[in-house]
């Protein structure tokens, strides 16, 4: 069982520090705490402040950083609440989170004057996201830019009794593979935005690469066209690579042209690949020809 807050001692925190800190700093660290629990009871707000002091720095043992979360949750109740809360975003951090900027462009309209923030106000826009999903998840679908082929005829169908959960979109036809290359409005899908960030393997020595939503999509044109030109719609096409920003492009090259991508682990062996090509009948595989291999003496 782990320790509570109260009963994490100064020799506590000095041993979990090991040699990175002194027994000075073991000492204000343990002011520090119990100030921080002595300013709110509730774990959060405890653990909160001790990040807003910090306390805990990145070259303190990761033993050392358990210590204390854990005996901050010590009496958290999982069940009821949830995972305990590690990191508390800023207020400005939080607007400009994409759920942050949805709060705060509908939250006044929604919830009147009920709305403050999207901290203060984050279990009262929940709620109304559960109570509301006609208008929630309307305003999430624009947001995603989500472009239907047919439009369903509703958000959420719950009139069968033999689906407990409901039916979501039911009638809709889209290509999901089209709504991520399209651009939009929305302000981190312009065509000049940066879709995709990535370094090459071995080479780390090397700045990482980018690549914006119009270069992206223009190489996804690519593999669509050749699919297109070879297979039918529907058809299965497999990919067995590591997830290289080739796979990126392929696999959204296979589902733009309208067929069924087989993803396949690079790590399975001949047999296990062959399996899961009979399976799923695959028409079609897109592979590597060399790995890279890194050894670590």
């Amino acid at each position: 069982m782990e320790k509570r807050l109260g009963e994490v001692g100064l020799e506590d925190l000095y041993r979990a520090g090991g040699s990175t800190i002194s027994i000075k700093e073991a000492t204000h660290m343990y002011q520090a705490i119990a100030a921080s629990r002595a300013s709110d009871p509730d774990p959060r707000r405890v653990w909160k402040e001790v990040v807003s002091r910090r306390v805990l720095k990145p070259w303190h043992p990761h033993h050392l950083h358990q210590l204390v979360y854990y005996s901050v949750y010590a009496n958290w109740d999982v069940s009821i609440n949830g995972p305990p809360l590690y990191w508390f975003p800023s207020l400005d951090e939080s607007k400009i989170t994409n759920l942050g900027r949805i709060m705060e462009i509908h939250g006044p309209k929604l919830l009147g004057t009920s709305y403050k923030d999207p901290i203060e106000s984050f279990s009262l826009f929940q709620k109304f996201s559960v109570q509301h999903p006609e208008t929630y998840w309307s305003i999430v679908l624009g947001e995603l830019s989500i472009v239907f082929h047919r439009s369903p005829s509703c958000i959420l169908d719950n009139s069968k009794k033999l689906e407990p959960s409901g039916a979501w979109l039911p009638g809709a036809v889209l290509n999901i593979a089209e709504c991520c290359l399209l651009p939009s409005t929305h302000p981190t899908k312009e065509d000049n935005s940066c879709a995709l960030v990535w370094r090459e393997e071995g080479r780390d020595d090397l700045d990482v690469n980018r690549m914006t939503l119009k270069e992206l999509r223009e190489q996804v044109m690519v593999v669509a066209n050749a699919v297109d030109a070879t297979f039918s719609k529907g058809d299965a096409i497999a990919i067995d690579m590591p997830m290289t920003v080739s796979a990126v492009v392929i696999y959204l090259g296979i589902i733009l042209a309208g067929c069924v991508a087989v993803s396949i682990a690079d790590s399975f062996a001949a047999k296990e690949i062959a399996t899961r090509l009979r399976v799923s009948k695959a028409k079609a595989i897109f592979t590597q020809v060399y790995f890279w291999l890194s050894i670590f003496l």
